[in-house]
């Protein structure tokens, strides 16, 4: 006896189509499968449905076959036909170079190329054999200069490989996170919901940070506003940590306080080494993936009544720093994404 045993997913994915059904004939296939699944004959499906047997076991072979879309599908004719080795390579090449939307967009581009049908199922399938996923592509800033950041990387590096042993790199920049909860994703039972209380406020701290990339050590303070005057209070305090260094040499972007006459003057005669990266490239820069980091640690899913009590769960982080050194040389590691040209 054949066996038409379906899995809860699939059971629940019918039923669900059955309930998005206005065509009776469709609605009825979709009938056949559900009832063979949970037990009922071919006969008894037949006689109930008012076809033959053979005809509710070819729905279920559709069903197999295809999936929903298969089943529903006037025209269908067996089996998907497949791409060929040469046809699966050109595909993987053109999803390597463009972004479709959804599944669908791949199968009508199928279509188009090689006049060969997938169902949904059918095409997220091969795309997962493909080694492609489901997610968001990276935001990056539209003038990044892919040439500029290959020469400041190898600025990087020689100065890694002629400093001096005691001499530290930070890499420094502002955040600014608002009081305010974060939803973000986390395991919650199938048919609940997780509430989240948000406040209504707008407040929101002003935190001046650098990260010293051997020891993962971040060094930071909270300011009124981030200028000028903030920066040379964050750099007296990372140049009073290393007293027997010949320099310290802080990254920094191209903000109009690192640029300043005020800043410039403060650090003359210091042991401070000013690094400028290219414009428009936080991806270059380490501490952004620290503050990321820092943001999932303390706003993600979490509510805090008041604007002090936030205030004082983000110094707590920056307290209990040694906590996060573990999770901090993997996330910190120097691998650095440069744009292709």
């Amino acid at each position: 006896m054949r066996d038409y045993t379906l899995s809860n997913g699939k059971i629940a994915e019918l039923e669900k189509l059955h309930r998005s059904l206005r065509d009776k004939r469709q609605a009825d296939r979709v009938k056949a499968v559900l009832a063979l699944s949970k037990g009922w004959s071919p006969a008894q499906v037949a006689e109930i449905l008012l076809f033959d047997e053979k005809t509710s076991r070819h729905y279920f072979e559709r069903y197999q076959q295809g999936g929903g879309q298969a089943l529903l599908d006037d025209g269908y004719c067996g089996a998907e036909p497949k791409l060929n080795s040469h046809q699966l390579r050109k595909l993987e090449r053109h999803l390597e170079s463009h972004l479709l939307a959804d599944a669908k967009s791949v199968i009508a581009y199928i279509k188009k190329q090689y006049n060969v049908n997938y169902s949904l199922s059918g095409v997220t399938d091969l795309l997962h054999r493909l080694g492609f996923s489901y997610k968001k592509p990276t935001h990056v800033p539209g003038k990044q200069d892919p040439a500029k950041q290959r020469v400041f990387l190898e600025e990087y590096e020689q100065i890694k490989a002629t400093k001096g042993e005691n001499d530290p790199i930070y890499f420094a920049d502002a955040t600014h996170p608002q009081h305010n909860s974060v939803p973000s994703y986390g395991w919650i039972k199938k048919g609940t919901e997780k509430e989240l209380k948000a406040n209504c406020g707008r407040q929101r701290l002003n935190i001046n940070g650098a990260i010293n990339i051997e020891t993962l050590e971040p060094v930071t303070g909270f300011y009124d506003t981030i200028n000028a005057q903030a920066a040379i209070h964050l750099f007296s305090k990372i140049q009073a940590k290393h007293p027997d260094a010949d320099a310290i040499y802080i990254i920094i972007d191209n903000a109009r306080y690192y640029r300043s006459c005020l800043l410039k003057e403060s650090i003359e005669g210091t042991k401070l080494k000013l690094i400028f990266l290219p414009p428009y490239s936080p991806n270059l820069n380490l501490i952004e993936r620290y503050w990321k980091f820092f943001k999932k640690k303390v706003l993600n899913n979490r509510y805090y009544e008041t604007f002090d009590e936030f205030k004082q769960a983000c110094k707590s982080f920056f307290r209990k720093r040694k906590k996060y050194v573990p999770e901090l040389k993997t996330l910190l590691a120097e691998n650095f994404h440069v744009q292709t040209a």
